[in-house]
């Protein structure tokens, strides 16, 4: 099958509209040495690599802290019939660019590669971890040293930082391309979207499927009012009729998990007949559901995390509760819920378990006096902590 590919940026290379994510079919999160990996684990990504060349999945990307996914992807170059066309690595910054240095090494011996065409600054969340990137010295101009050597290609980074930091970054100009999250239900990135056309750089969708709702397990309400296409289907075709949008990462773990979004390419010329009227279906329940007051001004006014008492993520949290009175989506809001706190500077902020333990009712009410309902938020706050306020959760995944 022959993907349409677009133009990544100033990159100048042709990328597919969707990438091979590497994350998720890895044996272990865990560093291992190929001796605690069976030929049966390993022939799986074989088999994973194999089907996304037939099916025109030329871009893989992965990273070095993905386990053991980038020793797999080495030892399966040595073995299927073609290695992909475009290989990408994501090393995290670090103060030491000796360290970082080190690390990037690490990955060419471990994908053993001669070059890696996308070379990805991990993790630039925070204003340092910036710093560290392109300051004198950094980490950018040891990945400049490397290019002019001819080992890398293209320089990015990947982020799940606030909206300024990622336009800071862009803005240096220093960057060739990024992977960033946006799909239907958490657009907030569309400004820097923008921001990186004007730029020229390559845009990258990190995590569709899973951080775009858990959709490889969507709620009955999210599969009726996405009806006649599956959920995953929907969000693969809104992301992509964005035309600033090259390509979308598809995480497989098993050989079927391509066949949603193989779907969805074969419906891109015909997206506009399915998702202005999916998306008009979407948004008229979520004001059934929300009343149209708070479905328009829900967001309006709120405090950052870091000037709420006890760190809490009003804003995150309200559209967790949002997505759940809107389209059931328990599951994945679970699972967010309980990485607040506990995601470091991947998802940054506490949730509400602290409210009414060490955090007051007048305290928050305090810093929400200029929103349009502030009990209707405490009350909302209190019901995902009773809903999910019990167990937390590590986080496995840096997507």
């Amino acid at each position: 099958m022959n993907l349409p590919n677009r133009r990544f940026g100033r990159t100048n290379l042709q990328i597919p509209v969707l990438s091979l994510g590497g994350m998720r079919f890895q044996k272990s999160w865990q560093q291992l040495d190929l001796s605690k990996i069976s030929f049966k684990e390993q022939k799986k990504v074989e088999n994973i690599l194999n089907l996304a060349d037939k099916y025109g999945l030329s871009h893989v990307e992965t990273a070095k802290d993905y386990g053991t996914s980038e020793v797999q992807l080495g030892m399966c170059f040595k073995n299927i019939k073609k290695i992909p066309r475009i290989i990408q690595t994501k090393i995290p910054p670090n103060r030491d660019p000796k360290i970082f240095e080190k690390d990037v090494i690490r990955s060419f011996e471990k994908l053993q590669v001669k070059k890696i065409d996308l070379l990805a600054i991990h993790g630039m969340n925070l204003p340092e971890h910036l710093d560290q990137a392109v300051r004198d010295g950094g980490c950018v101009e040891v990945l400049r040293k490397l290019q002019k050597a001819n080992l890398i290609g293209s320089i990015g980074f990947s982020t799940h930082g606030e909206l300024s930091l990622i336009e800071k970054a862009i803005s240096t100009n220093l960057f060739d391309y990024v992977n960033l999250h946006w799909y239907y239900i958490n657009q907030s990135n569309s400004k820097v979207i923008e921001l990186a056309h004007k730029y020229d750089l390559g845009v990258f969708i990190i995590s569709p499927t899973d951080k775009g709702g858990h959709l490889h397990t969507p709620s009955t309400k999210m599969l009726e009012l996405c009806r006649p296409l599956h959920p995953i289907v929907f969000n693969d075709l809104f992301c992509l009729r964005n035309k600033n949008v090259h390509t979308i990462s598809v995480g497989i773990a098993k050989e079927s998990d391509f066949d949603l979004h193989l779907s969805a390419v074969s419906l891109i010329s015909e997206s506009e007949k399915y998702i202005p009227k999916i998306i008009n279906r979407l948004r008229e329940e979520s004001i059934k559901s929300l009343g149209l007051e708070w479905y328009q001004c829900w967001n309006k006014n709120l405090p950052s995390w870091k000037n709420t008492p006890g760190g809490i993520n009003i804003p995150v949290l309200l559209w967790l509760s949002n997505l759940i009175d809107c389209l059931d989506m328990e599951g994945f809001a679970r699972s967010r819920y309980q990485l607040l706190g506990n995601g470091s500077h991947w998802f940054q902020g506490n949730n509400a378990n602290s409210l009414d333990v060490n955090v007051s009712e007048g305290q928050l009410l305090n810093v929400l006096e200029g929103h349009i309902n502030p009990t209707k938020v405490l009350k909302k706050l209190r019901i995902l902590k009773d809903k999910f306020g019990q167990t937390t959760i590590q986080r496995l995944s840096n997507n």
